[in-house]
């Protein structure tokens, strides 16, 4: 797969709520070359992120990555949200029930969480123990037995680490992209053209020989990009967290796409994909 694509571009999403995030962050890995963020200076909306997309994924076949989870777990219980009536059943229905409840602004979906289903999301010790709450993928469970190290859970709303507000709100965005550009694996990958998956930085920074932590330094960022083999990204600034994780995490995927399992991992059955879907780069 190496050649199949012209560009990797790996996106830093944010679930905050607002119509403008910091913690937003887009860079670009072509198939040679160092990696380059894609607008530094631009504190980008959601909506903004998805216009852009789907006029990129036009002009040339381009594999881009989202950091978060594309859907809740339901291998493990059958259901995404269970006890409920009404909710269905495959991811891509699931993506527009999110859609139709979650009115907050910029593909926002707090009140999804806080207020629609907030009895499936653990916001603090008030809601009891955490660990009745806490549920995985069966790609989180595989990467955790290779030592990957998945400790987020899309029920899990508390804390600096959730990623539950940013999964329900790209769940909206993929409802918003859906039928437009393939998105793996509810979508089987097209022979051509572009494609949207979901990317995990922490398995890059590990296969570039690194601890799972937060690169804030060019220095940091350089060793990565090294280990990834990769050219240094051209940077005249110290980058943000954010952006580091966009730069590794393109020259991440554009290493990974290498691998002939890429696109065809173990472990990933029909059904899987088109309930829970897969983390590009667990294989």
């Amino acid at each position: 797969m190496s050649n199949r694509f012209a560009a990797y571009v790996a996106i830093d999403w944010s679930g905050a709520k607002g119509r403008r995030h910091k913690g937003i962050a887009i860079a670009e890995a072509r198939r040679d070359g160092p990696p380059r963020l894609v607008r530094p200076g631009q504190v980008w909306s959601r909506e903004e992120v998805a216009d852009w997309l789907l006029k990129r994924a036009g002009e040339e076949p381009t594999l881009f990555g989202f950091d978060f989870s594309f859907a809740p777990p339901f291998a493990e219980r059958g259901a995404y949200l269970p006890g409920e009536v009404g909710v269905p059943h495959n991811a891509r229905d699931f993506w527009a029930y999110v859609d139709a409840r979650a009115p907050d602004e910029d593909l926002g979906a707090a009140s999804f969480l806080e207020q629609v289903h907030r009895r499936h999301f653990y916001f603090g010790i008030a809601d009891g123990v955490k660990a009745d709450f806490v549920r995985f993928r069966a790609c989180d469970a595989r990467l955790n037995a290779q030592g990957g190290r998945k400790t987020a859970s899309a029920y899990d709303a508390i804390g600096a680490a959730q990623v539950a507000k940013a999964s329900f709100s790209g769940m909206r965005l993929l409802h918003r992209i859906a039928g437009r550009v393939a998105i793996w694996p509810m979508d089987p990958l097209p022979p051509t053209g572009s494609a949207v998956v979901e990317i995990y930085t922490r398995i890059y920074l590990r296969n570039a020989g690194l601890p799972g932590t937060k690169l804030r330094t060019r220095a940091d960022l350089g060793r990565a990009l090294r280990g990834l083999g990769s050219p240094p990204a051209r940077l005249r600034f110290e980058p943000t967290d954010h952006q580091t994780d966009a730069l590794v995490t393109a020259a991440g995927m554009r290493a990974h796409a290498r691998d002939p399992r890429a696109f065809a991992p173990d472990g990933l059955t029909p059904q899987l994909a088109r309930t829970e879907g897969w983390t590009f780069g667990i294989v």
